[in-house]
């Protein structure tokens, strides 16, 4: 296998730890259009910090010839004489929930324009069933001028990143396999396997693979939903619904999901993807697009919960000073997509309260970018008496404006040792999305 050299098309959460990984034994270029990432990332920083910077520098080359190796390119040129390509793009849905393979196709495009009689490439981008031979294939027919299956070869390795999550890595998670054609799926599966410590399952076709990656995230989806209904219900019967699960958890085959918002570029959008092929073979999924209703509708009901215990205290709501705790989609992570955050932020703000968002992971930049909203990377600063010891939690009585309500929407582990009583005002709530804070038996926290 000295004869392959690899190109990642996209060097996202997905493609950059997949392309530093094969780079420990193959030659990789790690093509990706955004220049800017292009220069952070031969400079050995990586801003979503699913590598860290020893790791990258020691796999960083400067020439794109040597045995071994990544060289990050944005140069069509730099990717030409590589045998197999693998796409990592994202695959996102657009306003009305609709699969969106617009960076599917223009990677397509870009691959096309190389590809050459005997290459290989392997889509690992989340599709519904049959997306990769019904879409992909034809634009890279129709830009390369070859013939599927008899000048160049296609595979599908549905990617299983968990971003933020530093035990389950790339190469400690089994991978899923397939070719398109027998002898294909053999080689791309002895190419994953030869760096996928977990091992390898090489499924008979690209759309059982397909498939079975789409399912992944829905069955997770659903079984997320059901847990989010049931603290609805809960709540109406004044029972504390984390009590109820781990209760129910004793029982050895109890899934232990919880409730909470669902969002990020997997779960709150790879069911659409199934859904909308189910519509178009003339079957309309009940339980996926209801999972999804419900996930989806869970944002609104925060903030409204968040407003019904202020009135009941008679905090003023217009006006009211809330504090947003996170805004990426899960914890201990800079990933901002989709984040249904932006769900109870939105509804709150539609109240009229000043709401200010602090998340120390967040890029302040990007959240402007994506959501047109203002975040801090630090904790509201407060004046303290100056002859208090430094560091002391009280603040001074007038001297501060404190907040009326606290939603903590995702379990940072800055978060969790916050002292609370110091930041709210004497009436003020805290309204714990995730369930991570403890309170002791008269209440406190």
């Amino acid at each position: 296998m000295k004869d392959i050299k690899i190109t990642v098309i996209g060097l996202g959460y997905v493609g950059l730890p997949l392309a530093r990984l094969f780079a420990t034994k193959y030659s990789v270029v790690g093509f990706d259009i955004n220049k800017k990432r292009i220069d952070e990332l031969q400079s050995g920083h990586d801003v979503t910090l699913e590598v860290e910077p020893d790791i990258l520098t020691k796999v960083l080359k400067t020439a794109n010839n040597s045995e071994t190796g990544l060289f990050c390119s944005s140069n069509l040129e730099d990717i030409e004489d590589c045998n197999y390509y693998i796409v990592t793009v994202p695959t996102p849905i657009d306003k009305n929930n609709r699969p969106d393979l617009t960076p599917l196709y223009k990677a397509s495009e870009t691959v096309g324009k190389v590809l050459k009689a005997g290459d290989i490439v392997i889509y690992e981008s989340t599709v519904y069933p049959g997306a990769t031979e019904d879409e992909c294939v034809p634009v890279l027919e129709k830009i390369s001028g070859l013939k599927f299956n008899q000048d160049f070869y296609v595979g599908y390795s549905p990617e299983r990143i968990n971003p933020g999550d530093k035990l389950h890595t790339v190469d400690k998670i089994l991978k899923v396999t397939a070719g398109s054609t027998p002898e294909i799926g053999i080689k791309v599966n002895t190419l994953y396997a030869s760096v996928i410590t977990a091992g390898t399952h090489l499924a008979p076709t690209i759309k059982v693979a397909e498939a079975a990656k789409v399912i992944e995230n829905s069955q997770r989806d659903i079984n997320i939903a059901f847990v989010n209904e049931l603290a609805k219900i809960f709540n109406l019967m004044d029972i504390d619904t984390h009590a109820v699960l781990e209760a129910a958890g004793t029982k050895w085959n109890f899934l232990p999901f919880k409730p909470g918002l669902v969002g990020g570029h997997c779960i709150g959008v790879d069911p659409y993807y199934l859904a909308q092929k189910a519509q178009e073979v003339g079957y309309h999924p009940e339980i996926i697009l209801a999972g999804r209703r419900v996930n989806d509708s869970m944002g609104q009901y925060v903030a409204m919960e968040v407003i019904k215990l202020m009135l009941k205290k008679d905090i003023k709501i217009k006006g009211g000073n809330i504090l947003v705790l996170g805004i990426t989609f899960k914890e201990n992570c800079p990933d901002v997509r989709n984040t249904k955050v932006v769900d109870v932020i939105r509804e709150l703000q539609g109240f009229g309260t000043k709401v200010t968002i602090y998340d120390p992971w967040a890029n302040p930049e990007e959240v402007m970018h994506e959501y047109g909203l203002k975040t801090t990377n630090q904790l509201p600063q407060y004046n303290r008496h100056p002859e208090l010891v430094e560091g002391q939690p009280e603040l001074v009585e007038g001297q501060t404006t404190k907040f009326d309500a606290i939603v903590l929407t995702v379990a940072h582990n800055e978060f969790l040792n916050l002292n609370f009583k110091a930041l709210l005002n004497p009436k003020g709530i805290i309204y714990d999305v995730k369930g991570v804070l403890k309170v002791t038996t008269d209440g406190k926290l």
